[in-house]
């Protein structure tokens, strides 16, 4: 039997992964359910008088004859939730500069879906608030909870949800790219100018060290403390100053002579171990990576388990009276709310994908059904944080601040239900097949790299990683199939890198796109094949030079190119399809292939495609 010691052993091993990068959003989650949970015991309970006393509590910070006084609940709000703000900024940055909405085909319709979760709560919301106080809190049932909603989707979601985690995660950004905006334009008041122009001379100061290549994080510490407070006297909410950071802040894939560097400094310090060789080779490994990275990395953990779950503890703690729960009922605030969150977003976002869907038909990724994404606008119903977040921002009286927390509250409850009811609904009414899906997820496109005519009889999918030796012998058999069939049948080739066993197949990967943007994909193919034991970086760039590709033009090309997304696409297909490894086949006709799962050497392939010829 477990033991309370290794159950909490357990816990912490689960935090660290999250530290390293490996980060669990139903833990996350957790935390943040527990700290909600706990709020709402402590301000019901018999002592929940300490709870108001204990957040109202004043604490100052300062500096000569000037300072900031707040209560605990506003540095809260003020201060710990700019740094979670500022990790939101980092990650819509990297996302538009490096992720899923740089490519905007891909992100079109999660954007689409984003404006649509945006709009259609809000206007909801207004149908029952349509003036007086209550209908300042339109903000409110505008965002998604990311935490939550990834949480509960590990958890009530379908198993093979790969696309829809991708599809919830894009639209999460774009919600709070939508989220911060609304904030810095519609909750703020009492503007200073003074106080506003330094906090712009700061945002001044960052850019400057940001073109000054200054790559260290305590220079833009120190600039960032400043902003802040200069944000805070000037009454612009001062989160907003995190969030204006994080998007001045550089972000960029990795440049090779910095990497280059950095193993030079690691390899001196291997061959001699001192302090300055230790500082030196410290230094260079976090010089080749971004500060944005870099940041979003050390504060990720901190924001998940601490910041968020603290706010929770901060803002949640509405006391459920029989008073309360008499108004929250007849309140038309708090009906809003759980009109906008839990209709709004699954109409909204439902509705916007299927229109977006209907107009271009090959916009929605493959394998992504509309059930998923009913199911997962159902859980984007789940606002809670941000949601609370405006709710301190937009109303003054704390008899509306209790009504519209129970309306966030109840709004998160209903939606996770709705959200495992869909997906329930749909799992029953399209039961997903007892085994791993036979048919080819994603139809063969222009996108795809085709040997024989496009529009050959025959067709022949695998997927492939280039460190695989049987995957370099299984090349053998395909160059045999084309020699049998001739124009009968065209080969095409998708990658699925196997990072746990083939730890330089997916730059090679990378390597063949980069190659294919120069029109000598196969070459390159070809040629790492013949090379599948010796795929280290440089043998992959030296490769790269052999077929004579533009080696400037290849290098920025694999740095800052879309062949990332490109390979993920792929390596998506084939987890979607439950692919047990590499190589993997599907066979068939031009618009028919199917799952090869028998022998792949040539006379059995050759056998099952002459049965597909009439």
């Amino acid at each position: 039997m477990t033991t309370h010691r290794e159950r909490v052993r357990g816990w912490v091993e689960r935090i660290a992964d999250a530290r390293r990068g490996d980060s669990s959003e139903t833990l996350a989650a957790a935390f943040l359910l527990a700290a909600t949970l706990a709020a709402l015991v402590w301000a019901n309970s018999p002592w929940g008088e300490t709870y108001q006393a204990f957040w109202h509590t004043p604490l100052s910070i300062t500096v000569g004859a000037h300072g900031i006084e707040l209560d605990l609940q506003h540095w809260v709000n003020d201060g710990l939730m700019a740094l979670f703000f500022f990790v939101v900024g980092l990650e819509v940055k990297r996302e538009f500069a490096m992720g899923e909405l740089r490519d905007t085909s891909r992100a079109a319709v999660p954007i689409v879906a984003a404006v649509a979760g945006l709009a259609v709560p809000a206007l909801l919301f207004l149908v029952l608030n349509p003036s007086g106080p209550a209908s300042a809190a339109w903000g409110v049932v505008i965002s998604t909870d990311t935490a939550f909603v990834l949480g509960l989707l590990a958890v009530v979601g379908p198993s093979r949800a790969l696309r829809l985690r991708v599809f919830l995660m894009t639209l999460a950004v774009a919600d709070d790219v939508g989220a911060l905006a609304i904030i810095a334009v519609v909750y703020t008041d009492d503007l200073r100018v003074g106080p506003l122009l330094v906090s712009f001379l700061g945002l001044a100061l960052v850019l400057l060290l940001r073109r000054m290549r200054v790559w260290r994080g305590a220079g833009y510490l120190v600039v960032s403390l400043v902003t802040w407070t200069a944000m805070y006297l000037s009454g612009v909410h001062p989160t907003l100053a995190g969030v204006m950071i994080a998007l001045l802040l550089p972000v960029y894939p990795p440049r090779r002579r910095e990497v280059e560097h950095a193993a030079a400094l690691t390899r001196a310090f291997r061959q001699s171990p001192n302090p300055e060789y230790a500082r030196a080779a410290r230094l260079g490994l976090e010089r080749a990576v971004s500060v944005n990275e870099r940041l979003m990395r050390l504060y990720q953990p901190y924001t998940a388990f601490l910041v968020v779950p603290i706010f929770a503890l901060a803002n949640a703690g509405v006391v459920l009276s029989r008073e309360t729960l008499t108004a929250a009922a007849t309140s038309p605030l708090t009906w809003g709310i759980v009109l906008g969150l839990v209709i709004g977003k699954f109409v909204g976002i439902t509705g916007a994908t299927a229109l977006f869907a209907r107009i271009r038909p090959q916009a929605l990724a493959p394998g992504l059904t509309f059930p998923q994404i009913a199911g997962g606008a159902a859980l984007s119903g789940v606002g809670f944080t941000i949601s609370l977040f405006i709710v301190d921002l937009a109303l003054e009286d704390p008899l509306l601040q209790d009504e519209a927390r129970v309306g966030v509250l109840s709004a998160s409850v209903i939606a996770a239900l709705l959200g495992w009811g869909v997906f329930a609904l749909g799992a029953r009414l399209a039961p997903p097949p007892a085994g791993p899906p036979t048919k080819l997820l994603r139809p063969v496109g222009r996108r795809d790299h085709v040997r024989g005519p496009v529009d050959a009889p025959l067709t022949v999918v695998e997927y492939g990683d280039f460190e695989c030796p049987f995957c370099s012998k299984a090349t053998g058999v395909a160059r045999e199939l084309r020699e049998h069939f001739g124009d009968r049948v065209r080969y095409v080739f998708r990658h699925y890198p196997l990072d746990d066993y083939h730890p330089h197949a997916r730059y090679a990967a990378q390597a063949a796109e980069a190659a294919a943007a120069q029109g000598k994909f196969w070459e390159m193919h070809d040629t790492l094949f013949r090379h599948s034991d010796d795929l280290e970086r440089d043998a992959v760039d030296g490769y790269a030079a052999a077929v004579g590709l533009d080696m400037e033009r290849y290098e920025e090309d694999i740095r800052t190119g879309d062949f990332v997304t490109r390979v993920e696409d792929d390596e998506l297909d084939a987890l979607t399809s439950e692919l047990p490894g590499t190589p993997a086949f599907y066979l068939g006709g031009a618009d028919t292939p199917r799952r090869h799962d028998g022998p792949h050497d040539t006379a059995t392939m050759i056998r099952e495609l002459e049965k597909l010829l009439p």
